[in-house]
């Protein structure tokens, strides 16, 4: 019952910041349209800890901003070897463990990995997860399991 009332009030929020109207009437049908949302989406029985997962609501911004500092290095660090032909670039494939204990999380390491610059997540099998690394460095770094740690962090894993 709370995912369906915090998927209601999310989507009124949305609506109400991005139709910018607030007379009663168009007040009232986004309120009855975003019920209809919720309501199909209830009979679809897509309301889960996957499809949305409230359970993230306060711990991702901060995740979040560790990981925008981490796609800016890895942005330099792709721009500088692209630029300057004495760096090297060695792609290569390697394996890496993905330690969260649901789907969910190990979509969401993969995702990490994807956005970051440099790397990118190619086959997600429980357990592991294929990437292809521009760098053997990038390579070492995931295997590192620093990332897979923080999304542990996030998703409240104790792994």
């Amino acid at each position: 019952m709370l995912r369906i009332i915090s998927l209601g009030l999310l989507l009124y929020g949305t609506w109400l910041l991005l139709s910018g109207h607030y007379d009663p009437l168009l007040l009232t049908l986004g309120a009855l349209s975003c019920a209809a949302v919720v309501g199909v989406c209830w009979r679809m029985d897509t309301i889960d800890r996957e499809g949305h997962p409230n359970h993230l609501t306060w711990r991702a911004p901060w995740y979040w901003v560790w990981l925008a500092w981490e796609i800016v290095k890895s942005n330099i660090d792709v721009t500088r070897r692209i630029l300057s032909p004495s760096l090297p670039i060695d792609p290569c494939v390697t394996e890496v463990l993905a330690t969260q204990s649901d789907d969910l999380g190990q979509v969401i390491y993969a995702n990490w990995i994807t956005l970051t610059p440099g790397t990118v997540a190619m086959v997600v099998v429980p357990g592991r997860i294929v990437v292809h690394a521009l760098t053997a460095e990038g390579a070492k770094e995931l295997e590192g399991g620093r990332m897979g740690r923080r999304v542990c962090r996030m998703m409240g894993d104790p792994a």
